[in-house]
């Protein structure tokens, strides 16, 4: 008994509903060629109101172009309707000839022919059968047996609540599991080409552009340079080159009108997205984009809740803290020490009652409890996201995927061109131009980092500009000329929001200088594939954003009021006085820091993107026929070409805005408990905004493959040990945690700890000072000090008693959390083994699948009908592991006897299906 004829039909089903995808093209006669019969894969446009465009040499670029494009076997349709002002339109369509060549060129993982048909009996495994009903549901569900009524009931309301958010099977059916193999010309009776969607628009898509960015424009064999669809849009040869949307916003009948309608809508925001449909439809990378954000969102949840706790559990105990209640009631005859050199008053401690018990809401026990918290949510996030993240490789065929099979990018191999020496890739066996080290490596390599110091020393020097600016405003007379109480005696306050707002301003302003400066420098650095491209450009401008937004911060949270000495001995900066704390610390001043630049920078980046998409599609279309003129037409590839082009780095702005986010809600979340609140709020609305975005304003981006969200994870990693050293020292040197706590410890009760915290200092220490009415001898400054002999001042004993216990904490808090956080990464593997088994299994199914097909036609083929040697052949193949046979059995070999002598290419591994996410 063949092991295929006891494998049951809910392993390969008929792909019915890959015909939604195809519904755009038989709603819209647009979507193919005139004879209403070739489907537009792709289409180029240039402009006869262009100068360059109408030169002697762009229309013979074109006509090479368009040449070599029909020698590679594309079809091409032009059009130029009069009524759009000298737009020329190319329809590029590739026939089955070129599909099946590119393919395998590509090395696609493409569905293949069902089991069924090669069944011989009706016999079923049971075990076997029960296992692949299971793989039907996710990895992270386990299902319980339901025992008694109580638990049925339980089930029932749950699931009439979950149906609420989750996607609606009836207009998006869940994806039927597909036995998938690399697609191989010479074994295509392995795979179902007769499926209505075999090669889907995004598979079309794919290949056209790949063709498109390697065909050369000109004869001249001295122009290394000249190929490629980017070279000719760059000189404005073509306008643009992209595949079209299945269809408009507004007519139902396409996957475009569906997404739109039922993801993109912020109505929708509170159900699950139907990931499966979102990736068939802009491809494997922006759907493994909007999988991780649906999942970091989910995760906010549970941390949001914590925090929130937190906070109301702060606001309902801040009456009775003393320590801000005796700073409300303070009733000293001494008067507060100067907080400037010439302007500043003696002031009353009491001014600062507000102050105080704001921040309590930050600076109390449950600070320490949610850092250790927030680590270990970290951590989960981090494994979790690993083990979900398998399974949708393993769902959407990208197991296995290697970067190497990855073609060089054709600008990597324009400026290798001259290059003589070459190596062979041992991935894909083709020789490729080696990179010379000395003469072309090392120097783009000095440069990228000389340039990306000096890109970071420019930041630094923002936030030394925005110090100075603190300092001399905290001396300012105007400052204390003011009628509003709080801006008079709280100048603290006052000026840490405005440098904020100013921060916030130039951090914007350098967002753009170092994108620019960053994706030019990785272009010299002759990066192989796009992959490494987008890597490298993303750890470039991930570390400049990284100074730009956090640079304060961290002065507030290490720096400020940490060496600013004592009356009468100030540590001067450019002969200014260094900032000073509060009497309660500077956390309440790090709280405001951050709640600014994080609501204000997802405020503004959400404007943003919301705007400069419509901005960018208005100007496409004023600088192409004008500001008096108007396009329109019901064409889609009319319509598309009026929307803004998607790019390489389409996703980049999306994934650097989370992932800062990421570390506001982690490295300095002890400051801000609300982090993870605005983030989740924020990322509800992100998500729709930015699938409405995708499908409203950017033309339908070529699918590209990828196995994971890249470089981000390990940015991720960092952040979540780096959040670990923060935390633990913004609470024991920021907060006045360990304070309290120690003096708590030693005197049983808070009473009279702002005393404790407070120095007597002679007047007469002081200079420049203003007239005041104030006639005490002493004035009060926070801090542990003690009077020596004449002017000069010490530390107490108790100061180094509270110095030793914050190091102390330091040590114990941070190995605590590292020692949690290694026992998650432990306890959760990267693979469940249910979908490791799954994997295994439908390995040996294919490869058994591809045995029975093979053998089916060696045997049609074999002229004398059951010869010995073919059966020990066949045992011999038999006894190959799954993955040596299915190398085999993608070889080059024409007959089955073969198959056991050589192995040539990698073994596929199938793909089952979790649910809806």
């Amino acid at each position: 008994m063949s092991v295929l004829s006891t494998y049951q039909d809910n392993l390969s089903q008929e792909m019915n509903t890959d015909r939604i995808v195809m519904g755009g093209i038989l709603n819209n006669p647009s979507l193919t060629f005139n004879d209403r019969v070739r489907s537009v894969d792709f289409v180029l446009v240039w402009e006869a109101g262009k100068d360059d465009a109408t030169t002697e040499e762009a229309y013979e670029h074109r006509r090479i172009f368009e040449q070599n494009l029909e020698n590679e076997g594309l079809q091409l349709e032009k059009e130029a309707p009069e009524e759009l002002y000298g737009l020329h339109f190319i329809k590029i369509h590739a026939p089955l000839a070129v599909l099946r060549d590119y393919s395998e060129v590509l090395k696609l993982r493409m569905p293949m022919k069902e089991c069924s048909k090669i069944r011989k009996g009706a016999r079923t495994n049971a075990i076997l059968n029960a296992a692949m009903y299971m793989s039907k549901f996710s990895a992270l569900k386990d299902v319980h047996e339901k025992t008694n009524s109580l638990i049925d009931k339980i089930d029932e309301c749950w699931d009439n609540v979950m149906s609420k958010i989750r996607v609606d099977p009836a207009l998006f059916p869940e994806r039927k599991h597909r036995l998938t193999a690399i697609y191989s010309k010479d074994k295509e009776y392995l795979f179902d080409t007769s499926a209505e969607c075999f090669w889907t628009p995004s598979i079309r898509s794919r290949i056209v552009q790949f063709i498109l960015d390697r065909k050369k424009f000109s004869e001249s064999a001295n122009d290394d340079f000249a190929f490629g669809i980017t070279r000719l849009i760059s000189n404005n040869t073509y306008s643009a080159a992209y595949p079209l949307h299945d269809g408009d916003l507004k007519t139902p009948g396409s996957m475009r009108h569906l997404l739109y309608t039922e993801w993109a809508s912020v109505s929708k925001c509170l159900k699950y997205q139907p990931l499966d449909y979102v990736k068939d439809y802009f491809g494997v990378k922006i759907g493994l984009y909007f999988a991780w954000l649906g999942f970091y969102t989910h995760m906010l949840i549970p941390a949001s809740l914590v925090g929130l706790i937190c906070v109301i559990y702060s606001a309902a105990t801040v009456y009775s803290n003393k320590p801000s209640e005796d700073i409300c009631n303070y009733n000293s005859t001494i008067k507060m020490c100067p907080q400037c050199d010439y302007y500043c008053d003696f002031w009353d401690l009491k001014t600062t009652c507000l102050q105080s018990r704001i921040t309590y809401l930050f600076d109390n026990p449950t600070t320490v409890f949610f850092a250790i918290f927030m680590s270990f949510w970290a951590a989960c996030f981090l494994e979790l996201w690993k083990r979900y993240s398998a399974e949708m490789t393993h769902r959407w065929d990208l197991t296995g995927f290697d970067v190497y099979e990855e073609h060089p990018r054709p600008q990597y191999l324009a400026r290798l061109a001259h290059v003589k020496r070459t190596q062979l890739n041992v991935v894909t066996g083709e020789r490729e131009p080696m990179v010379p080290f000395w003469r072309m490596r090392l120097p783009a390599a000095l440069m990228s980092f000389s340039v990306v110091a000096l890109l970071i020393l420019l930041a630094l020097a923002t936030v030394l500009g925005v110090v100075l600016y603190r300092m001399s405003l905290l001396g300012a007379n105007f400052l204390r000329q003011q009628d509003n109480v709080l801006i008079t005696y709280s100048p603290i306050m006052f000026t840490t929001a405005t440098a904020a707002s100013i921060n916030l301003v130039f951090i914007c302003i350098f967002n753009y200088i170092y994108q620019f400066l960053a994706e030019w420098l990785t272009e010299k650095e002759l990066l192989r594939t796009q992959t490494e491209f987008d890597d490298s450009l993303t750890l470039k401008i991930y570390l400049l954003q990284f100074v730009n937004y956090y640079a304060s911060i961290f002065y507030i949270a290490f720096f400020k009021g940490k060496f600013v000495g004592r009356p009468g001995d100030y540590v001067r900066f450019f002969g200014h006085r260094q900032e000073e704390c509060s009497p309660g610390g500077c956390l309440l001043e790090l709280s405001i820091q951050l709640a600014i630049i994080m609501i204000g920078k997802q405020f503004i980046n959400t404007v943003v993107e919301m705007m400069m998409p419509y901005v960018l599609k208005w100007w496409n279309i004023l600088r192409t026929i004008g500001r008096k003129k108007r396009i329109k037409s019901p064409l889609q590839w009319v319509k598309d070409f009026k929307l803004v082009d998607f790019g390489n780095m389409g996703l980049f702005p999306e994934y650097l805005e989370m992932v800062l986010q990421y570390g506001f809600v982690t490295i300095f979340v002890a400051a801000f408990p609300l982090a993870p609140l605005f983030a989740l709020i924020n990322n509800v609305l992100e998500m729709r905004l930015d699938a409405k975005k995708f499908l409203t304003c950017y033309r339908r981006p070529v699918p590209q493959r990828v196995s994971d969200i890249g470089v981000w994870y390990r940015i991720l990693d960092s952040i979540g040990k780096l959040s670990i050293i923060t935390n633990g020292f913004i609470i024991a040197f920021t907060s006045e945690f360990i304070p309290r706590l120690v003096y708590q410890f030693t005197n049983g009760s808070m009473d009279q700890y702002v005393n404790h915290t407070l120095t007597d200092f002679r007047i007469s220490v002081l200079g420049n000072l203003t007239k005041s009415t104030y006639n005490e001898t002493m004035c009060s400054y926070p801090g542990y000090w003690h009077y020596k002999d004449g002017d000069d001042y010490e530390h107490t004993n108790w100061y180094w008693h509270v110095m030793g216990a914050r190091l102390a904490f330091v040590v114990v808090f941070e190995n605590v959390v590292a020692l949690v956080m290694i026992i998650v990464r432990w306890a959760i593997p990267d693979m469940s083994g249910e979908l490791r088994d799954r994997i295994r299994r439908e390995a040996y199914v294919i490869n058994s699948f591809i045995m029975e097909e093979t053998r089916a036609r060696s045997q049609a083929r074999r002229s004398p009908p059951g010869e010995d040697g073919d059966e020990s052949n066949w045992n011999h193949l038999a006894s190959l592991s799954g993955s040596d046979f299915d190398l085999a059995a993608h070889g080059d070999h024409q007959d089955i006897r073969d198959l056991s002598k050589h192995v040539v290419t990698q073994p596929p591994e199938g793909s089952p299906g979790p649910e809806h996410v």
